[in-house]
């Protein structure tokens, strides 16, 4: 099957902008949502995993505003981006989906999940999710991000690339050099500093302190749709202890931690994720 860059990538005019995806093979709709990060979007994130998806499912990549693909809109990235998936849906005609979601991408998707159940199948959350109970808040990888965030410089990018993945082999130059020529991007900038620069994370604090409503984990019993939770034992930027909570309120919550393996596992991890993870959504 044909899942190159230019062969899958689409386009949709929503009543909010236009939405950017890749779409590729056939079978129930399989939406992968990407994760924040430095230099990231849903292409990078899934490129090596798209064909082997399109092969059971018909798999959309969608693109979340504000980085760099997607038309921008106004507005916290994640919020905009839980707005995002349903305007998809509708602009496509997809009533439920299942959806796979890489650390922001899984917040997304379990907001989505809580505020409109029925357009929810299943959902695999690759890290991401929940809040520490054991480990330190902000996380080792959240602290590098602010530090780029705040002050972007190459240097910086290459230590939260090392925080990331497990085995550093894997950090190239070519990877270094994408993520670099992609965060600097002036609205990828933008983008990462309202999720992550200092001011933001400040804010972020107060609002969670004076907000009358419970932090969107607390109500991750909401979540109806059959859940598998997929963390690398090794994660400094969500540690594992993150998803004792979603893994506890979920009602139909279940658990694969793979070993020597960091943040992106559907990449450092790939043929163990996309095995369990087929025969999970296959049930």
């Amino acid at each position: 099957m044909d899942v190159t860059y230019e062969s899958t990538k689409r386009e949709i005019a929503t009543d909010n902008g236009i939405l950017r995806y890749h779409e590729a093979g056939d079978g129930p709709p399989l939406l992968l949502l990407h994760g924040s990060g430095i230099g990231v979007n849903g292409w990078r994130n899934y490129r090596g995993n798209l064909g082997f998806y399109a092969d059971h499912f018909h798999c959309y990549v969608l693109e979340f505003p504000g980085f760099g693909v997607s038309d921008p809109v106004p507005g916290h990235p994640v919020l905009t981006a839980v707005d995002a998936v349903t305007r998809f849906l509708d602009a496509l005609g997809i009533d439920s989906a299942h959806i796979i979601g890489n650390s922001m991408g899984g917040v997304v998707a379990v907001n989505v999940a809580m505020r409109h159940p029925d357009r929810v199948r299943k959902l695999v959350a690759i890290g991401g999710i929940g809040a520490g109970v054991f480990s330190a808040d902000p996380s080792e990888g959240t602290r590098l991000l602010q530090h780029f965030a705040d002050e972007p410089s190459r240097e910086r990018l290459l230590q939260w690339l090392e925080c990331m993945i497990y085995d550093p082999k894997l950090v190239t130059d070519d990877l270094v050099d994408e993520r670099w020529t992609a965060a600097s991007r002036p609205d990828a900038q933008q983008a990462l500093k309202a999720m992550y620069g200092s001011e933001a994370l400040a804010l972020q604090q107060q609002f969670l302190a004076n907000s009358p409503n419970p932090p969107y984990w607390s109500m991750l019993h909401k979540v109806k749709a059959p859940t598998l939770l997929t963390w690398g034992a090794n994660d400094r930027q969500c540690p594992p202890d993150m998803a004792l909570i979603p893994l506890r309120l979920i009602p139909e919550a279940e658990m694969h931690v793979f070993p020597h393996c960091g943040h992106w596992v559907m990449y450092e991890a790939k043929d163990a994720f996309e095995r369990v993870t087929l025969e999970f959504l296959q049930r």
